[in-house]
């Protein structure tokens, strides 16, 4: 076993097998733990900067140790040509297509796999087969008839028919969420074949039965409203690290595709309009002259004006359709495709002109009468902004369009397009909550076309790379919106009630397995990020790492190693302690200032030393028993003969030996020896310990006697040799009145009360109330007989006039 553990980074390098048995036993002694690697019997700490070595995977040709891609990086393709029909009297999708496959892996591929996303709402799924549940209390209406549409409502996708090229049908297998299509001969490396999917599905209604994609139906005026997602059979990744990647669509974990070209045709009836992935191909059979000439004019426009506005999307509420109009999209190297449709639809634009991007962006917005007057305000001016800060961090935005729909999906994202929810009240008031959180959802989901559309991560095993990095961009985004714009998530002090709870794993978990979704895999990320850029590496460095990331990966499949190996390639800091503290391990940081103690340097000088350590002793406090014991009569006031020398000596009183000792010392010194000695400076030994595991850098605040202040940071490598308690010596050349751990509380400590020193009293408010005597049955039965009583008096009162 120990020949094992040292050699396994050799072996690796030689055979699979042995590269599997390595780690094998490595797992199964324990070494390996979310990281935790090696345990130490005689000195009881793990190691907390340990590498990453046996963790993350061998560099190799598709990945290298930078954390680039290889030089024999490759990913397939997969381009689409649809035609699809939007029923909106039964509310179905009835699609075909035709998939182009090209095989630009090494290996041979035998059968291809598609995902069939729908199929998550059908009866036997295993995201219904696997649910869980709480014990029923009270359940709202809501809640009953969503429970009631689990076991009614089968939105499965309906497989009519799968050809070949030629026609001929291919055998095929549906296992839930995936299906498998057996190829006639072997698909070769470097060759592509060509097959085609004829497909039918009922739409979720999304009260009922929400999911990522739904349409929503308007009493009012009897119209829906159609947000259209994962429609389709869709090519499954096959990749250089996981093979193909078909692990069910249990509803958390996203999707994993491959890039392509698109080339969609969406029949709908003819009053409806259609918001989709990609460019429009036809505007002149679809949209009226008026409408093609104000989507001309927004291209230049200043600020969003209506392609077609409040009024007319009212007037077509009432319309009927006499026909059906087919809308024409083509994409360019996307990885996937939505749309939203319906005859509600505002529509405002505006053209954006990027830096380095040839023509401007067509920022646009789709939604009801329902959101005004909240959408027309913001909802584009929000894609424009994150248009902005989002390729100042990264990379210029590379598409066409950028597009925010309003409808009953609350925040979700496709390549150019995202559905978003929040609306105003009826009467078109609304709370700062929904103003923010539209602004906030739409930053978020129109971000999402960087990671993980563009920096294309696994979704469907790590939530983190593109939730927990777009979240991190959300933060910085609506920061450059206004002054003190209220985010939710970003501020590590926002983070600390997670950080310190104890039901939760570590981020580097599947994404289906998170407990505390939302902290762990969108909060606890961007906190990590915001740490690492303002505590860690500061923002110099950390954004050109950043970039050099979303650079390198663009168009490409990023895995979590070639994110940590890529910000320490670029940046020039072994980050493994952070990786492996925030992502692997549910440590949490509370270091405590334990004591603080002071030093001077003595002069020797015994006219100053001892003068000094004398007035010390003699201000040092009488103890209680000295004070009483003053008045006790005392033998030697009765025997003075017993008094001798030592009764007068006090070895702190300077004598003519101390004077004499002191010159003969300095004359055996040298001028700089001698200038040593008058040093003025204080000597303060802080002593810290590590509460809560995650070590992290260690940033004082000193405060002097004077009131003026001093920042001290000192990096996380002070834990390098003790992670649980250290000493650091200060010097200072003013004494300190208190020190202060954290004072701008950016590493998430947990525990503000023991940053002080000395310590501080801890101050809050309580609220004083008069206690309240609750009716009992009978008196809230009588008074429900008085409002009875009440409203029949009135009611005659009402019928004699």
């Amino acid at each position: 076993m120990n020949f094992m553990k040292t050699n396994c980074r050799t072996l690796v390098q030689w055979t699979p097998f042995t590269s599997l048995l390595c780690w094998a036993l490595l797992l199964t002694s324990g070494s390996l733990v979310y990281g935790q690697a090696v345990s130490n019997g005689k000195f009881k700490q793990e190691d907390k900067f340990r590498q990453l070595d046996e963790v993350l995977p061998t560099p190799n040709g598709f990945r290298n140790a930078s954390g680039a891609p290889g030089e024999k990086y490759w990913q397939q393709q997969a381009d689409y040509e649809i035609d699809v029909e939007l029923d909106d009297k039964l509310q179905k999708i009835i699609g075909s297509e035709k998939i182009t496959y090209t095989n630009r892996s090494p290996d041979t591929l035998s059968y291809l796999w598609l995902q069939l996303d729908t199929n998550i709402l059908s009866f036997d799924s295993d995201a219904h087969l696997t649910g869980t549940s709480s014990p029923l209390g009270k359940v709202g209406y809501k809640s009953m008839k969503q429970l009631l549409a689990k076991e009614s409502f089968d939105g499965s996708m309906k497989i009519e028919a799968v050809r070949d090229a030629k026609g001929e049908p291919l055998p095929y297998t549906v296992i839930k969420t995936m299906m498998r299509i057996d190829l006639p001969r072997p698909l070769a490396s470097g060759e592509s074949t060509q097959f085609s999917v004829s497909w039918s599905y009922l739409i979720n209604d999304s009260q009922s039965r929400p999911a990522r994609t739904g349409y929503e139906y308007f009493k009012e005026d009897k119209n829906f409203l159609y947000e259209i997602a994962h429609w389709f059979p869709r090519m499954v990744a096959y990749t250089d690290n996981t093979g193909w990647q078909h692990k069910q669509f249990l509803g958390r974990g996203e999707f994993t595709l491959e890039f392509g070209n698109y080339l969609v045709r969406i029949t709908v009836p003819d009053d409806h309009v259609v918001a989709a992935t990609g460019l429009l191909q036809n505007p002149e059979k679809v949209l009226t002259a008026e409408q093609q000439k104000r989507l001309k004019q927004a291209e230049t426009a200043q600020k969003p004006m209506f392609v077609i506005t409040p009024e007319e999307a009212k007037k077509n509420e009432s319309s009927k359709p006499t026909g059906k109009k087919t809308w024409e999209f083509k994409a360019e190297n996307v990885r996937d495709f939505a749309f939203a449709s319906s005859r509600k639809f505002i529509w405002d634009a505006q053209g954006h002109q990027l830096p380095g991007k040839k023509g401007p962006v067509m920022a646009m917005s789709f939604y009801p009468n329902e959101g005004e007057p909240l959408w027309s305000k913001y909802s584009t001016h929000a894609i424009i902004h994150t248009l902005n800060v989002f390729s100042k961090y990264t990379f210029p935005y590379p598409y066409p369009v950028a597009i925010s729909v309003n409808g009953p999906v609350g925040g979700m994202e496709y390549p150019m397009i995202c559905f978003n929810g929040p609306r105003p009240e009826k009467d078109g008031t609304y709370s700062k909550r929904t103003k923010y959180g539209l602004i906030s959802v739409i930053i978020h989901e129109v971000g999402h076309n960087y990671f993980p559309m563009i920096v294309n991560s696994d979704e469907r095993q790590w939530t983190w790379m593109d939730e927990g990095i777009t979240t991190f961009l959300q933060f910085l985004t609506e920061q450059e919106w206004e002054p003190d714009y209220p985010s939710r998530r970003g501020e590590p002090r926002d983070m600390v009630n997670y950080m310190k709870s104890g039901y939760q794993v570590p981020i580097m978990t599947n994404s289906e397995s998170i407990l505390q979704f939302g902290n762990n895999a969108y909060g606890k990320p961007a906190t990590a990020l915001n740490v690492l850029r303002e505590t860690v590496l500061g923002r110099e460095l950390f954004d050109y790492a950043f970039k050099e990331y979303t650079r390198r990966w663009m168009f490409k499949r990023p895995t979590p190693a070639d994110f940590f190996r890529t910000m320490e390639d670029a940046s020039g800091v072994d980050l493994d302690w952070f990786w492996r503290g925030w992502f692997y391990t549910t440590d949490h940081t509370d270091i405590a200032v334990e004591n603080v103690r002071q030093y001077q340097m003595e002069t020797g000088d015994p006219y100053v030393d001892k003068v000094r350590r004398k007035k010390k002793r003699d201000e040092e406090p009488e103890s209680l028993s000295k004070i009483r014991n003053k008045k006790l009569p005392k033998r030697t006031d009765k025997f003075p003969e017993l008094k001798d020398f030592y009764n007068e000596y006090d070895d702190l009183d300077v004598t003519d030996a101390d004077r004499k000792k002191f010159e003969a010392h300095l004359k055996q010194l040298d001028a700089d020896e001698k200038k040593l000695l008058e040093t003025q400076h204080y000597f303060y030994l802080v002593d810290l310990k590590n509460h809560g595991g995650l070590v992290m850098p260690v940033i004082l605040k000193l405060t002097f006697d004077d009131d003026s202040t001093q920042m001290l940071r000192i990096p996380a490598e002070i834990w390098r040799w003790n992670n649980q308690s250290v000493s650091k010596l200060i010097l200072t050349e003013k004494p300190l009145k208190s020190l202060t751990l954290d004072p701008h509380r950016e590493t998430a400590d947990t525990q503000l009360s023991n940053n002080e020193f000395p310590r501080t009293i801890g101050k809050s408010f309580f609220q004083l109330e008069k206690s309240k005597k609750s009716k009992n049955e009978m008196q809230k039965q009588q008074k429900e007989k008085e409002k009875s009583k009440a409203s029949e008096d009135e009611d005659k009162q009402q019928d004699k006039k």
